[in-house]
Order: structure tokens, then sequence, then C-alpha cells
């Protein structure tokens, strides 16, 4: 199936065994893909599920489901300092790629980006289209910017924040225990803090630990607070990715 080419719908366009198509849907499969009557692709929802679908005019044919086993066996969610201009964008795709469940933006003490809702609506756009194309099962939750400290109030056992100077363990050194990252519902969970420019400040690492997270390293160099995140996650994956 990987040859077929993947588009996201929604549970709403599903009726009776057929995809009803949005324009913007139609024009895609057949003058961006150049698909025709008849040509099969793949539909997927976003949470979880994928179909084999014939195209049929202004509607789409599903012929069977698929089972795609794409999801890593731990959910991440991300917590990421507000970079400056347009870095977001390129956390949000290369984070979806990389598997993370869920992106809670923060604004903390360094933040420079106040973003609009117009933001919201484009990075969860970007989530769509890179989890297409990295052909994810789940499209990752962008949820609404907050103040760092209220985004403290996620509840884990594994809760880490990266901080650039200081003498921290090394965050793949404290991946190893993967009995230890199951939550109450039985899931595998972690939550991971990156910092903005110029790092958080005392305050905010003192505020994190207060609330569980422990301080983490990922390396000796200082990273740029749109390199930190893909670290992050990479390091996480390459744990527990087997």
């Amino acid at each position: 199936m990987s040859q077929l080419q993947r588009i996201a719908i929604t549970p709403s366009q599903l009726q009776q065994g057929q995809i009803l198509l949005t324009k913007e849907q139609q024009h895609y499969l057949g003058r961006v893909l150049r698909l025709r009557e008849g040509d099969r692709f793949i539909a997927m929802d976003g949470k979880g599920k994928w179909w084999l679908a014939q195209l049929a005019g202004e509607q789409a044919q599903i012929l069977e489901s698929l089972l795609v086993k794409t999801e890593l066996p731990v959910s991440i969610t991300l917590m990421v300092a507000l970079p400056k201009g347009n870095g977001f964008d390129e956390v949000v795709r290369c984070c979806t790629e990389l598997g993370v469940a869920c992106i809670a933006p923060v604004l903390s003490d360094r933040t420079l980006l106040h973003p609009s809702p117009q933001k919201l609506e484009r990075w969860r756009r970007i989530a769509a289209e890179a989890a297409e194309q990295s052909e994810r099962s789940f499209v990752p939750t962008i949820l609404e910017p907050v103040a760092f400290n209220t985004g403290l109030s996620f509840a884990n056992s594994q809760q880490y924040i990266c901080v650039a100077r200081g003498e921290f363990p090394h965050l793949k050194d404290c991946l190893q225990h993967q009995g230890q990252m199951t939550n109450d519902t039985g899931q595998k969970t972690i939550v991971i803090a990156t910092g903005p420019e110029g790092g958080w400040t005392t305050e905010e690492i003192e505020n994190a630990k207060s609330a569980g997270f422990k301080p983490v390293s990922l390396g000796r160099r200082i990273l740029r607070a749109v390199t930190a995140p893909v670290v992050a996650l990479s390091l996480i994956t390459a744990t527990c990715e087997v």
C-alpha cells in the first residue's frame, strides 16, 4: 500500500461505505495527484483508522479497512516554549513525523511570540499533512497556547524538562526503564518540556521541579529552540521503538 496516495478525512465524511469528498479533496485527488475514476488511494481519519478507497466522482467507495502499525509504543506529550518567527511550524512538522501524540505550546517568561488563532489552525493543518506524509495512524493533538505554569498541570509518572546549562543526567539515561512509563490506564506515557531562546528561567525550572518534572540534559551543546524538541523526540523514539 506504500505507493498509494493518502488523504486525511473527517469522520463526518463517512456515510454508508462512502466517503463524501470535499471540493478541496476532489481538486487534490484529480488535479494534483492526477487520479482518475476507479483509481485507489488511502483515507485516514487521524484517529487510528485507515481505509483503502476507490475514487468515484465526487465521492469514494470504501473497499476495505487497513491495519497500520506506525505508532510508537509510548504516548509522548511535548511542551514547547514557542520560538520566535515561524519556527514552531517546523517543530510541529518534524515532531509529527517522529511520532509525538500531543504538542502543547507554552508561553514562557522569555517567549517573544504571541500567536493568533490563525496560527493554531495553521499548526493543526501542518500536523495533518505531516501525519499523511509519514503514514501515521493518528494526527497529533495541537493544544491552544497557555502560560508555562498552567501547562505544568500535566499529571504523569515520567516528566522531564530539558535544561541547556547545568549538571543534569542525559535524557537517554533516564529512558532506559520502560516499565516506569506506564500511567494509571496502563498506557506508556512521557511528558517532556523544551525551552525558548535564552532557555528557561531559574524560577521556571524550580516550578517544573515542584510539579514533578525532572531536569535533564540533551547534550553538551546549546541547541536552538527549534532543534531541542526534535532531539528530545529522536532520543525517546530510539529508546522506545524496537
